[in-house]
This record gives structure tokens, sequence and C-alpha cells, in this order.
């Protein structure tokens, strides 16, 4: 075991942590999809609770680096939409976190998020147009987003099918991604902090020893994303989402 400032972990725990960093990193610059798998590793390691609270620095890290390098591309027409929203469904996941069952959140978010996918196969097979951009579609998917992105940093997939149902190209959907999560997980911190106390020095130690990882994992994406083509981008993203769906129901 090592100890690394009140942690204790083995080196394969920390070798999983420095993992679940390169996805993030990776995910959070066009990969969207494989940052769901570190969740539950994650929770493995810490617990769910605290967990939550340890990755947030993490995608925060990884947030910075996807706007830096997409921030000209963000559609601030659909960011203005949901930001209200999302930052309500965070004071209700404040609430009610302490009292929820983790297994069952993911498992009911599981089923939402492959109906949700089996909507945008149907959209894309079929050639459809995209949904009409209601107001009321965009405030659901931000509540939603808001309160999965507190309560476990599952929020990924639900943007994700909210922005491919507007169409958006890769790199719009990726800088317009990156600054509602960019923002909305800034707003979170003092919950962390002060509400659920699942942040501290020693776990944002820990999160400086994974920006490293965090750093590699999103050049990787930015690379991936230059060399496909949009609608293979499209598929990409529906294909990892259903699999980390899949995945959060194990």
């Amino acid at each position: 075991m090592l100890e690394i400032f009140s942690y204790a972990l083995s080196y394969q725990q920390l070798a999983l942590l420095f993992l679940c960093a390169f996805f993030i990193g990776m995910a959070k610059t066009g990969v969207h999809g494989v940052v769901m798998f570190s969740v539950p590793i994650m929770a493995i390691i810490f617990g769910g609770k605290a967990s939550s609270g340890l990755v947030l620095p993490m995608l925060i890290m990884a947030d910075v680096f996807a706007v830096f390098y997409y921030h000209r591309h963000a559609n601030w027409g659909f960011l203005i939409k949901l930001f209200p929203s999302a930052a309500i469904g965070v004071l209700i996941a404040t609430v009610i976190g302490n009292n929820i069952n983790d297994e069952m959140f993911k498992q009911i978010m599981a089923v939402v998020i492959i109906l949700s996918l089996a909507i945008m196969i149907w959209l894309e097979t079929g050639n459809k147009q995209k949904i009409p951009d209601y107001l009321w579609f965009a405030i659901l998917m931000g509540t939603l987003g808001g309160i999965t992105t507190m309560i476990g940093n599952l929020a990924g997939s639900v943007m994700a099918l909210y922005l491919l149902s507007m169409r958006l190209p890769k790199n719009e959907f990726i800088g317009t991604a990156a600054w509602f999560f960019l923002s909305i997980n800034l707003f979170k911190v003092p919950f962390h902090i002060w509400s659920w106390e699942t942040i501290s020095l020693d776990s944002f130690y820990l999160n400086l020893l994974s920006l490293p990882f965090i750093a590699v994992g999103a050049y990787l994406g930015v690379q991936i994303v230059k060399r496909i083509s949009d609608k293979s981008y499209r598929w990409l993203i529906l294909t990892m989402t259903a699999v980390a769906a899949i995945f959060m129901m194990i």
C-alpha cells in the first residue's frame, strides 16, 4: 500500500486512478462516453459519494483543456437555454444526494439513456431532421443534466444526446459541451466542499498528481477527433454512450 496524503492506495488502485484521469481528458476533448467508465471504477476505489467529489476537480482540469482548444466553436444560443435549468438541477441533487440509492439511480439513468439512444439512432438511420428546438426540451435536458452531473458526474450522456439531437457539427458539439461543463462543474464546487464535504486539500493534491494523465488523454482526444468525419463522429458518440450506459447497469 502507498500512503498518499490521507489516502492508502495499492499500486493497482493508483494505476486505475491514473487510467480514469486519462479517460476523463480524452472524453472532454471529443471522445465522449469513455468518461462513463471512470464513474464505477472511482466509486469502487473511493466510495460512491466521495468519488464524485474527487473526480470533480479532474473534470474541471480536463474542461479547461477542452475550452482552450474548442472555445471558438461554442454555440451560446444553446448554452443560454441550458444554464438556468442545469443550475436548478444541481440544487435539487444537492438536497436529495444524501438520501438517494446510488445503484438505483445509475440503473434508472442507464434505462433513460438507452431509450434516448434508441430515438437518436432512429433519427440517424432514418435521416430525420433535428428535434424541434423547443424551450421545454432544453429546460428538461438542462435540469436532468444538472441532477445527473451532481449525483455521480453522469451528465455526459444526457448532454451528448441533447446536442446530437440539435445536429451540431463535431467541433461545435465539443465546444458547446466544453463551456457547459466547465461552467456547471465550477458551480458545483462550493456544494461539494461545504454541503457534501467531498472535496478537501488532500483530495485536491491527489487530483494534481493525475493532471499529466488528463493532459495526455486530452491531447489524444483532439487527435482522434481531427481524423474522423462528422458522420463518423456522431456514430462514435452514440456507440460510446451506449456501451457506457450498459456498463452502468452491470
